[in-house]
């Protein structure tokens, strides 16, 4: 079992895309990145504590390989948007991908660049890769937001403008 943990913006949005994936084990959202000792939602939406909204996934890397988690990610986010992500602005919800080992790190690296060499976007690719650091889970009602309050997830999603996005840079 190995863990990853990518930071896409709001984390209830980033858990539903990997949770029926094979091999993946678990997704907690949380933060990760910030100066502040368990930091609690309150205090990370206010951008004063330095963390980033993250999902933390638990994988098994013979049945989903962590490349494949890379692919799955950058198809989620606006790796081009240094000041949030679609309608979440600030930045907790900047992006990044939290490596935990050297592996991970190369492969991040080289996902990164490729897709920067890609040409699918027209600004450079700002999705810092940083090591992993102490992973705080977010409060109980944040887990499996999408399955707790379907209704208010839907509106959220929809007003967020992360799907037109998906389908206008992802899709061709």
């Amino acid at each position: 079992m190995e863990y990853a943990t990518f930071a896409g913006g709001c984390f209830w949005c980033m858990v539903s895309p990997f949770e029926e994936q094979p091999g993946i084990h678990g997704i907690v959202s949380g933060y990760m990145g910030g100066h502040t000792e368990n930091p609690t939602y309150e205090e990370v939406k206010t951008g004063t504590t330095g963390h980033l909204e993250v999902v933390q996934i638990a994988f098994d890397p013979e049945l989903f390989p962590y490349e494949k988690l890379l692919e799955l990610y950058w198809v989620q986010v606006d790796p081009t948007d240094d000041e949030g992500q679609f309608h979440d602005r600030g930045s907790q919800y900047r992006t990044a991908v939290f490596w935990h080992n050297e592996r991970q790190r190369e492969l991040a690296e080289r996902s990164r660049d490729e897709l920067a060499a890609s040409g699918r976007f027209d600004k450079p690719i700002v999705t810092a890769i940083r090591p992993a650091e102490t992973f705080y889970p977010a409060e109980d009602y944040h887990q499996d937001y999408h399955r707790k309050n379907p209704k208010h997830y839907k509106e959220d999603r929809e007003k967020s403008g992360r799907d037109e996005f998906i389908q206008d840079h992802w899709t061709r």
